[in-house]
C-alpha cells in the first residue's frame, strides 16, 4: 500500500510540474509579429511580419530560423 502511495504522489509532482504549453520566458511587451521565436531563444526583429510567418535570428554561426510572433 505504501508503494502505491509513493507512486501516486510522484505521478502528482510530476503532473503538476510538467508545463501544459511552450515556456515563453523574459519577453518583453511586444506588438505581434516584432520577435523572431527560435527553439532556443528569441530576436527583435527588423521589420514586422505576420505572427506564425518563418523569420530568422542571426548568430555568430549563421542564421536560426525561428517564428514571427
Amino acid at each position: 500500500m505504501a508503494a502505491v502511495r509513493t507512486i501516486l504522489v510522484v505521478a502528482f509532482c510530476w503532473l503538476t510540474i510538467l508545463p501544459l504549453g511552450p515556456a515563453v520566458a523574459q519577453v518583453p511587451p511586444h506588438h505581434p509579429g516584432t520577435i523572431c521565436f527560435t527553439p532556443q531563444f528569441w530576436c527583435w526583429m527588423q521589420y514586422p511580419l505576420l505572427p506564425g510567418q518563418v523569420c530568422f535570428c542571426p548568430t555568430p554561426y549563421g542564421p536560426i530560423r525561428g517564428t514571427a510572433g
